[in-house]
């Protein structure tokens, strides 16, 4: 191969400052690139952080009621040491809840206490000579009584029924394997007892906390006109909450 050819075959210098410019111009379209698509990332977000931003923990504590749902009353009390009171009213019963809100990123997380496994006490359980087995309920409020469902699970079979106005729901004697009792203004729970003994009366009593509302991590999106989210009552999760003025 002739001196021709080998410089044929070697990179003049401004050959190589040509190609250094343009790697260099194309490496800093990529950059402007990339910067300008990370502003407009930016830029997009930018509402939704100034909301973030402009939305304290100073400014959420207020009373917010429920709205849109037909008969039915219920509100929110967030107090500003972060507890909460819960209110709910549907025909003749009220009931109330209580726990702790928290704030993170636009929302209102709700947290009340744990739950009890059980809303009544078994207070009284013995063998008695009658054809029947009696499940018996008291309450301070009598007016409750009538108001109790039973199920008395048995080797022969489950026996459902209702309480009386007195409290109390009868079945011929059988052998019983627990015993599930239910408040039908309290759906969302009920309570079960197993049964290891051979008697056939058994007596209990309603906990003060039957119709408290025992519910976790009830979220809730805050803006100025109040709150949207979940119930602890009720299904669904864009509920409306207004702002009490």
């Amino acid at each position: 191969m002739g001196c021709e050819d080998i410089t044929n075959h070697v990179l003049r210098p401004r050959s190589c400052i040509l190609l250094l410019n343009n790697a260099t111009n194309i490496k800093r379209d990529c950059d402007m690139r990339d910067f300008f698509r990370t502003l407009s990332i930016l830029f997009f977000l930018s509402p939704f952080c100034n909301i973030f931003a402009q939305t304290k923990p100073a400014s959420i504590p207020g009373e917010y009621h429920l709205q849109g749902v037909m008969e039915t009353a219920s509100a929110i009390l967030l107090k500003p040491d972060s507890t909460f009171e819960l209110y709910f009213s549907y025909g003749a019963m009220d009931r109330q809840g209580r726990g702790t809100w928290s704030f993170n990123q636009g929302k209102i997380t709700l947290k009340c206490g744990p739950k009890p496994l059980v809303d009544f006490a078994l207070t009284e359980s013995k063998s008695t000579p009658d054809s029947l087995t009696t499940v018996k309920i008291t309450a301070p409020n009598s007016q409750l009584l009538p108001h109790f469902e039973v199920t008395i699970r048995s080797n022969t079979g489950d026996h459902y029924g209702k309480t009386d106005s007195e409290g109390i729901f009868q079945i011929p004697k059988t052998a019983v394997a627990s015993i599930e009792l239910f408040f039908k203004f309290c759906p969302e729970r009920y309570s079960t007892f197993p049964i290891q003994k051979t008697d056939n009366y058994f007596e209990f009593r309603v906990e003060p906390w039957i119709a408290e509302i025992f519910s976790d991590n009830i979220v809730l999106t805050f803006s100025k006109n109040g709150l949207v989210g979940q119930h602890p009552l009720l299904k669904g999760d864009s509920f409306i909450y207004s702002r009490a003025k």
